[in-house]
């Protein structure tokens, strides 16, 4: 049975950080039908003024945050002293845990192009150790296929292996596909699929899915997704099981209670927020 689209959410324009402009897509309204992705930020600009105050030194705790850089370059320090820079077609994993404090400055380039996501991390692993983790694109590996190019960032794609999450499973591609062109994923049928299309259209089971748009998909185990335009166009495909545990959101915060919550924010008040120390993972 072939997956159909069940919830569709638009973009929109809005700053964040020090005054990155940016599109969210979703956010704390938006959890229960896409859980686990909490949050899907896109960043598309050519104007080096919409985004070079960046995302100054700020907490997280309880999830992770994935960066990928279709083009451009983000760069990264944290409260550990890691300091790290992704480029063009590149991925930065971070695993916040039981906390940390980091910054997202912006290089100048000729277009920043990507998108952020923040994955939940289950209750047994909120307060797991931090994590940093660059996939560089000599990880990345690149699949051809009758018009199309998965670019393998996580996950499996069949026979392929690409970077194996240490916390929930995520197969994430980045899908290029060219003018009427189409492409067939197989799948589990409880897998939690959602697709985010960073530029142009795409369609699915004749469901018209508009640009800078997420769509999660229904139950099933086959994803048909079709190109009828005559341009290049970019889908993210991003599948994980779902939770089903409760969350309570505060800002850069995720847990499972509202006690969880205040006692991260007080403990972020109080000066006892990071646990310890984090270990940087290049490989």
């Amino acid at each position: 049975m072939n997956k159909k689209v069940k919830d569709v959410q638009k973009g929109y324009v809005t700053k964040d950080g020090a005054g990155v402009n940016l599109v969210r897509v979703l956010s704390n309204k938006t959890t229960e039908v896409y859980d686990p992705i909490l949050m899907l930020d896109s960043f598309d600009s050519k104007n080096y003024d919409d985004y070079k105050k960046g995302f100054p030194l700020h907490p997280h705790r309880g999830i992770e945050t994935i960066t990928y850089v279709a083009k451009g370059a983000i760069s990264h320090k944290d409260s550990m002293g890691n300091s790290d820079t992704i480029n063009d077609g590149e991925v930065q994993w971070m695993s916040a845990g039981s906390g940390i404090l980091h910054e997202e400055m912006f290089p100048e380039s000729e277009w920043m192009l990507g998108v952020q996501l923040w994955l939940n991390l289950a209750k047994k692993d909120k307060m797991t150790s931090p994590k940093y983790h660059s996939i560089k694109n000599d990880k990345i590996k690149e699949i051809e296929e009758d018009g199309v190019k998965i670019r393998l960032l996580s996950g499996r794609y069949k026979e392929y292996e690409g970077y194996k999450p240490e916390y929930l499973p995520l197969n994430y591609y980045d899908i290029i596909m060219n003018p009427h062109s189409k492409i067939e994923i197989k799948t589990q049928n409880d897998d939690s699929i959602m697709l985010f299309t960073l530029l142009g259209k795409i369609d699915v089971e004749d469901f018209h899915i508009e640009e800078k748009t997420a769509a999660k998909l229904t139950q099933g185990d086959n994803v048909i997704l079709e190109n009828k335009t005559d341009q290049t166009n970019r889908v993210l495909f991003i599948s994980s099981k779902s939770l089903n545990e409760d969350i309570a959101w505060g800002g850069p915060i995720v847990m499972n209670t509202k006690e969880e919550l205040n006692e991260a924010f007080t403990e972020l008040q109080n000066g006892n927020f990071l646990k310890e120390k984090m270990d940087y993972c290049d490989k």
